[in-house]
């Protein structure tokens, strides 16, 4: 890692609160870490947690909701001029000109900016044809005037190379793997397949449900959904329960193998696969659609399987219920490429050494 001679003050404009997955994992479960590290960590989400629940119940949140984002965001770009680099998840400010991450240029405030999501392309591929025209491009001027992109997949880092970003560096989502216990569930009366998200992508579920209903008929099997709020499958056992940060891993620890489907288009490309990571992390065999990140993650038949159509999730659903040594094998093997590629004690050191590096280029020493 970079050498440091003095405290780093470092600002970080978020897009979500803590309740948010993006957030909570590509930045704030790294500040015990950079702060140790000399990185003094402010954290500055644009939404709060009533704006997330307001989306997941509603799917738009409220007009104060908005309100309070934008003066939460404007208050804090009046004090970037006490920081060392800003550090960015996306953008400053959602459908809005870069015109905030032209200013840190003028300002001469380095900055890093981050995506685990292809959000480019809610702008470029939009509906609407004045956002097309108005904002199709801004992510890449984002990009292009980054100090450096963090990018979580290659899908994501491509984008950065075609948009003439000065630097890129790939940074997988990772997980504290100290907090998934190595376990398997004694309970085998029931074959039960777990998931967890948000509302927002439950909906790929319903591509699955008659694979799901063939492999649970007759009571042999259930699926437990985490976080994904009323979901509906036709002929399939599904009990919901809500996602809490202090029982994510034991409801992953009361299943037997992890999902996770998705459509194939752009948006999912972007993806970067916490789910399987979670999975892993938690000795659980996954099943998963062969979509971007999702292929590098998975080893077919070595960490769990990958399944296109409904016979293929068929297949590899059926063979993981009704054989538990092959559960066991994929799972441990999961479990050791989470520990070696996906655990923050390995991504932790890259990401300060970005920040050390980006935060040299306002001082006029890098």
């Amino acid at each position: 890692m970079a050498e440091m001679s003095k405290e780093i003050r470092a600002l970080f404009l978020t897009k979500y609160s803590r309740e948010g997955a993006s957030t909570r994992y590509r930045f704030l479960q790294y500040f015990p870490y950079l702060e140790s590290k000399g990185i003094k960590c402010t954290f500055s989400p644009f939404t709060d947690s009533s704006y997330l629940r307001n989306i997941y119940a509603t799917k738009r949140g409220s007009a104060a909701d908005y309100v309070r984002a934008l003066s939460r965001r404007i208050k804090a770009l009046f004090t970037v001029r006490k920081y060392d680099v800003v550090i960015i998840e996306y953008e400053i400010l959602p459908y809005f000109p870069p015109i905030f991450e032209r200013m840190l240029n003028w300002l001469k405030i380095p900055y890093i900016v981050n995506y685990d999501d292809a959000i480019f392309y809610r702008y470029s591929n939009s509906s609407n044809p004045i956002v097309r025209v108005l904002l199709g491009g801004k992510i890449s001027s984002v990009m292009r005037n980054a100090e450096i992109v963090i990018a979580g997949n290659q899908h994501l880092a491509d984008y950065a190379f075609t948009a003439r970003a000065k630097r890129i560096e790939k940074l997988p989502t990772a997980v504290d793997i100290k907090r998934y216990p190595v376990s398997f569930r004694k309970d085998l009366t029931v074959f039960t397949i777990g998931w967890i998200g948000s509302p927002s992508t439950a909906k790929y579920l319903k591509e699955i449900s008659p694979a799901l209903a063939h492999v649970c008929r007759g009571g042999r099997g259930k699926v437990i959904l985490t976080g994904s709020g009323p979901v509906e499958l036709i002929g399939v056992p599904v009990e919901v329960r809500p996602w809490s940060e202090e029982t994510e891993v034991s409801d992953l620890e009361s299943c037997d193998v992890g999902i996770m489907p998705l459509a194939d288009g752009l948006w999912e490309k972007g993806k970067c696969g916490l789910k399987i990571i979670q999975y892993m992390a938690s000795s659980l065999p996954v099943v998963a659609s062969p979509i971007g990140v999702n292929m590098e993650i998975v080893e077919d038949e070595v960490t769990g399987m990958l399944a296109s159509s409904n016979e293929d999730w068929i297949r590899a659903l059926t063979m993981l219920r009704d054989d538990k040594a092959l559960r066991e094998r994929l799972g441990l093997s999961g479990r050791k490429s989470a520990e070696r590629r996906y655990s923050v004690e390995v991504t932790a050191p890259k990401l300060a050494s970005l920040i050390i590096d980006a935060s040299r280029v306002g001082t006029g020493k890098a």
